[in-house]
């Protein structure tokens, strides 16, 4: 999303960036490092954060959510609704001296994975861009129960505002990019590797966070039930991937490449530590996806264990992990430290209500659905409206950013043009012989049928730069008062004939 924002912005149009967190950054920003040349994750996102944030094309808006889309291509007209945050972000300086004195610190840090805690008023983490702290409703005292306030008052810039209330704006753009990314599906469904029960069975994500320097233990492997550097550590794979019993039948792309990347990051943290991993494949079609898995073999000695885990048990302070080497053919069981599960990749949670708002198609899944998947990859079917990124189907970081800057260029593409064109194959409608009763309307999957006067009596009426001439309401009308232009009677009679 920031990659498409920055190009369409360099293009000299303006950009409005919506975003549901208070800071920029997406699930990049969780991140520790990157393969396969294990970058500095922060390194290359921050710089990219603060461009946007001065670039004058663009108007950020954090803590919002697009509530609602209206119009179509060239001509939409979206509702952008601001959650309450109780800092004001024009008299705030960043100097964080509120989060330092909030007595509230039991908050449960979402970024770090729930891993840790922070006061009722922060910024997600040191890099935030804005970098500006935000209220947690819920947990501060003083809009709870009307106690406390002492943010507001050691505050320099008279920052703090507690009547703050959440508002809506309505902005006309003419195009929509939909970069919503993904997030780790919950794991707790596989009961038999005991994610509730046990602490130090964590998943990919809380490792990352463990690994960081700037997680909950300053970039330190330990264990979180005790505090204990893992000797022995085992990573498991497609956990709710590939897996039609219980979680997702689709691959999640980027596990096998993740789960390398951890397990050298534990060998650089504890050099003579031993890290399993369980695996049912590897795939690694990326450029040089393939010596970054075979450097986690060959250079670091990780084992890689072809088979799927059975089931972990709690064995005094260690996890026997029950899994297989199918290669061997032989069963093996290992006593591990701790537990790393590669857990899917899923759409956001509110994915599905989204595309619906945006009148564009999502699969079984809950990922958006590109016009077709070879000739228009960021399109969408309804004109004017792109996709990038995970939101579209789990992927890497470099294919992300790759479909931003095509998202980009298609909208800048479609700007260039003093008139907009589209293929002539829409409906229209005979209002004569139409009887009111809007069929159409319902089975319409592009919202482009409206409701107009005609004698004295409401009809239906095309929105041509919403249809893309499918043809469901011609079929669906009773009275035949629908035509698809190219595909009437006459015309196909003519074709048959000539």
């Amino acid at each position: 999303g920031i990659q498409a924002a920055l190009d369409i912005a360099e293009s000299g149009k303006e950009v409005i960036l919506v975003e549901r967190e208070p800071s920029l950054g997406g699930r990049m920003a969780q991140l520790d490092e990157t393969f396969p040349t294990l970058d500095c994750s922060q390194c290359i996102l921050t710089p990219k954060m603060v461009e946007a944030d001065q670039h004058p094309n663009i108007d950020i808006r954090v803590n919002s959510e697009v509530k609602n889309v209206e119009g179509y291509v060239g001509n939409f007209e979206v509702t952008i609704r601001r959650k309450a945050t109780y800092v004001n972000s024009e008299k705030c300086i960043g100097c964080g001296v509120c989060e330092e004195k909030c007595p509230t610190e039991n908050v449960p840090d979402k970024f770090n994975v729930e891993m840790d805690e922070h006061s009722a008023i922060y910024r997600p983490f040191p890099q935030a861009v804005p970098s500006v702290p935000v209220i947690d409703p819920d947990h501060c005292q003083n809009i709870q129960k009307g106690k406390c306030g002492v943010c507001e008052k050691v505050c320099p810039k008279d920052a703090i505002e507690f009547e703050d209330e959440e508002e809506e704006t309505s902005v006309e753009v003419g195009a929509i990019i939909a970069a919503t990314g993904y997030q780790e599906m919950d794991p707790s469904m596989y009961t038999e590797y005991g994610v509730e029960k046990y602490e130090d069975v964590i998943t990919g994500l809380q490792f990352e966070r463990l690994v960081s320097s700037t997680g909950p233990t300053g970039g330190e492997i330990k264990r979180p039930s005790d505090g204990r550097e893992p000797e022995k550590i085992v990573f498991v794979q497609c956990v709710g991937s590939r897996d039609e019993s219980k979680g997702h039948e689709y691959c999640s792309g980027i596990c096998c490449m993740y789960t390398a990347k951890h397990a050298l990051l534990y060998k650089k943290h504890v050099p003579d530590g031993q890290a399993y991993v369980s695996y049912i494949d590897i795939r690694a079609p990326g450029k040089r996806y393939d010596e970054f898995t075979r450097r986690a073999i060959e250079d670091e000695g990780v084992r890689y264990l072809r088979g799927r885990v059975g089931q972990i048990k709690k064995k005094d302070d260690k996890y026997r992990v029950y899994t297989e080497d199918s290669l061997a053919g032989n069963p093996v069981s290992i006593d591990a430290d701790m537990v790393v599960l590669a857990s899917a990749v899923e759409p956001r949670d509110d994915a599905e209500s989204l595309a619906q708002k945006l009148g564009i198609p999502y699969d079984q899944d809950g990922f958006f659905s590109e016009a077709h998947p070879k000739l228009r990859p960021v399109e969408t079917t309804t004109a004017g409206i792109f996709i990038a990124g995970a939101c579209e189907g789990p992927k890497d970081i470099p294919t992300s950013v790759q479909q931003g800057s095509g998202a980009a260029s298609k909208v800048h593409s479609l700007f260039s043009k003093e008139n907009l064109s589209k293929q002539p194959n829409i409906a229209s409608t005979d209002p004569t012989r139409c009887s009111g009763c809007f069929d159409c309307s319902e089975v319409c999957n592009y919202d482009a049928i409206e409701k107009t006067e005609f004698a004295g009596k409401e009809v239906a009426d095309i929105v041509e730069g919403k249809c893309q001439g499918c043809g469901v309401c011609a079929s669906t009308c009773r009275n035949g008062a629908i035509d698809v232009f190219g595909f009437r009677d006459d015309e196909l009679l003519e074709e048959i004939v000539a």
